[in-house]
């Protein structure tokens, strides 16, 4: 009876500390993603509609960091002047 009690003490322990964890990693998980306001969702949605002609609903929103959809375009565009420039 003994060793099962030590299991269910050895179980609870575990059980507080991947709490704590979630906990922790909820709260970085907050800080690094922040709430899309309701004044962008709008905005993006009519940009949606006037894009595709009709009302649109978005599911998803994803904030990026960074300049990767930018140096994309930039690459693209840097691509298609050395193709009009190369050696025929």
């Amino acid at each position: 009876m003994s060793e099962t009690n030590d299991t269910v003490a050895e179980l609870k322990a575990l059980v507080a500390e991947l709490a704590a964890r979630v906990q922790t990693l909820e709260e970085q998980a907050s800080q690094r993603h922040p709430e899309v306001s309701e004044d962008v969702l709008l905005a993006i949605s009519a940009a949606c509609a006037a894009y595709l002609g009709k009302r649109a609903t978005i599911k998803q929103v994803h904030l990026r960091r960074g300049s990767t959809w930018a140096s994309q375009g930039r690459a693209a565009a840097q691509q298609s002047h050395a193709d009009l420039h190369s050696v025929r």
